[in-house]
């Protein structure tokens, strides 16, 4: 049986209050008011002061309208005609066509039982050598990207959900400018994705309210998705656009702010997300991959600080690359033994010796006397950068590693990079390796399967 309230009591922005009884949280309302109709959840509770998020804003609502609560929490259609379309922050198609029709789902739901997971184990393949070698990407892993304003943060997302191996691609995203959106799109549409991509977009211009809706809506579809037993890849960007509006709603309900304005449950209303991320053990996976943009290239800001604490590691996009310092998958461990054996040992190796680049170039700069050793190391760091760190490098594992042997070998003597004389004895290039490619990037090589 539907309820009606018409004691509304107060009016703040997006936000309203009503005088109502039997109601639960999280529950969705409609204000029926001479304008039409508004769309609103539940988001506080106190005593008989229920507090409404309006979805498309407060302008028109008045004291005399009356509320009707649908005493169920928001719901998105499920189905696989969900595939290939675009949908705005509370579900309604932005591409210009019909309803989605489908079972509906609850959005919102606690993260599955524990029991129900299994340990991560697969590798998802992405062609990005700073990634697929130095800090492997798993399934069911949550992972961000740490980045600031200006680095070209959504064309790397973009680029993983185009070459992931991946069944389902959801991109989720929040306080897009318009042609972000569009490059969004466009990208998906131009490498043959669009029809197993999913987005629901939150632009800048949209209403603050439906930015908190998007990642609850992606990951509910992602859900039911990976229950189907289909591997899911979650896009979010931009987690700190979300936590603004998180922000913003807590300073209109007058809460009392935490760290820098925030509201003090930040880290539970992320970590609810973020812990979505799943391996089931009799079905499906779903990896959430998400952008969180530093303020002022702070990590110690609230967003980024409370997103360490919740997440398996971190990427750090600075001058378009993924710094390999700093720069962490906690879950790597468990797939880049199975690759290939020598995985490990280049891995290890390059950083290495990349690491000492940097104190020679350190060198170098202040004007001490350089080396042998310093020059080689020199030489090294640049090739280093070129071939295997600049992100147009786009190359399977395998030919990475083979990559990475080939610098090593033009650089070094076999006994100076420290890697076992086992794993040397088997991969080291041959004098007569070829070399062709090496700085082409090989941009439509596709990602391999281990």
């Amino acid at each position: 049986m539907r309820k009606y309230f018409d004691e509304i009591r107060k009016i703040a922005g997006n936000v309203v209050t009503v005088n109502a009884s039997g109601v639960g949280y999280d529950e969705l309302a409609v204000i029926q008011s001479a304008h039409g109709e508004s769309l609103a959840q539940v988001i506080r509770l106190e005593g008989q002061q229920v507090s409404l998020q309006v979805f498309a804003g407060s302008q028109g609502v008045s004291n005399n309208d009356r509320v009707r609560f649908f005493q169920r929490p928001m719901q998105v259609p499920f189905s696989d005609d969900l595939l290939g379309r675009v949908l705005d922050g509370s579900g309604r198609p932005r591409d210009g066509r019909s309803e989605v029709r489908g079972e509906m789902t609850e959005i919102g739901a606690p993260a599955a039982n524990p029991v129900r997971r299994r340990m991560p184990d697969q590798m998802v393949h992405t062609g990005i050598p700073m990634i697929d070698v130095f800090n492997s990407l798993v399934e069911s892993q949550k992972l961000p990207i740490f980045s600031v304003a200006g680095e070209p943060y959504n064309e790397l997302l973009a680029r993983v959900g185009l070459q992931a191996d991946a069944d389902v691609i959801i991109l989720g995203g929040m306080g897009l400018r318009h042609d972000d959106y569009l490059k969004f799109r466009q990208a998906f549409e131009e490498g043959g994705v669009l029809g197993r991509a999913i987005m629901f977009i939150h632009t800048a211009a949209d209403p603050v309210v439906e930015c908190l809706m998007v990642p609850d809506l992606c990951l509910a579809v992602g859900e039911q998705f990976a229950l189907q037993g289909k591997r899911v890849l979650v896009l979010l960007t931009d987690m700190t656009a979300f936590a603004d509006a998180l922000k913003e709603i807590s300073i209109i309900m007058e809460q009392i702010p935490s760290n820098r304005g925030y509201p003090g449950d930040l880290y539970t209303q992320m970590a609810r997300r973020y812990e979505k991320a799943i391996d089931f053990d009799t079905a499906g996976s779903m990896t959430v991959l998400a952008c969180v943009t530093m303020p002022g290239d702070d990590v110690t800001h609230p967003v980024p600080d409370n997103t360490g604490y919740i997440t398996e590691g971190q990427f750090y996009l600075r001058g378009g690359r993924i710094e390999p310092f700093g720069s962490l998958s906690r879950l790597k461990q468990q797939v880049n033994g199975k690759t290939r054996d020598d995985h490990r040992a280049i891995m290890d190796a390059c950083i290495q010796l990349y690491a000492l680049c940097r104190e020679s170039r350190e060198k170098r700069d202040m004007g001490f006397e350089t080396s042998d050793w310093d020059r080689k190391l020199l030489q090294y760091g640049a090739l280093f950068e070129q071939r295997i760190m600049d992100l147009s490098v786009n190359i399977r594992l395998f030919d990475a590693l083979d990559r990475c042997w080939r610098i090593l070998a033009e650089c070094f003597e076999p006994e100076e990079t420290g890697i076992r004389r086992a794993i040397i004895d088997k991969h080291w290039p041959q004098p007569n390796a070829d070399l062709r490619g090496e700085s082409a990037g090989e941009p439509n090589a596709a990602p391999a399967k281990a």
